[in-house]
């Protein structure tokens, strides 16, 4: 197996071009650039969701191996609603296996088995890494495309919410 991975070139969004009835709004370089690293990130976190999924061990293993699921969902169905919106805006989206695993942020999950325990912070972590991208293009995002800001609100909502259910697992109550 090769260890390293070859980058094709180019990588990353581009743009299309106006065909026919497409006479909509263009993305402009930042906004694409912005989305296709949020695309790169949410398609990381599935993988990561899929990877744990099938290999966490330990206590609460059904209910962890079920939540992950619901990430993993998430994840994809996100995926392609930003993959989506950025073909509406004339820019094509690029998560081709080499483009994800040069250009995501969420941490790598490990090979093999992980407890349950364990999982849990690892996945928090690539939930958290994930939306830590959306938040820091946002702006620029919002600035450039209300509506494509909309749909990473929405986005951020449910992987929040993932975050809490499965952080919640192995938190303790502060003494009071």
């Amino acid at each position: 197996m090769n260890d390293t991975v070859t980058v094709p070139d180019p990588a990353g969004s581009t743009r299309t071009g106006r065909e026919n009835a497409e006479q909509g709004f263009l993305a402009p370089a930042a906004l694409t650039k912005n989305l296709q690293a949020v695309l790169v990130d949410l398609t990381a976190l599935h993988l990561v969701g899929k990877q744990a999924h099938w290999n966490i061990v330990g206590p609460n293993f059904r209910d962890l191996h079920l939540n992950l699921d619901e990430v993993v969902a998430i994840a994809r169905a996100s995926a392609d609603d930003v993959a989506e919106r950025m073909r509406a805006l004339h820019a094509a989206p690029d998560a081709r296996p080499a483009v994800v695993a040069e250009q995501t942020t969420p941490p790598e999950f490990p090979q093999g088995e992980v407890l349950t325990h364990d999982a849990i912070d690892l996945v928090t972590a690539s939930i958290e890494g994930t939306v830590g991208t959306m938040r820091s293009v946002h702006d620029e995002v919002d600035e450039a495309d209300p509506t494509s800001a909309d749909i990473l609100h929405g986005i951020i909502e449910k992987l929040e919410q993932q975050a809490w259910f499965i952080s919640a697992e192995t938190r303790t109550p502060k003494e009071r």
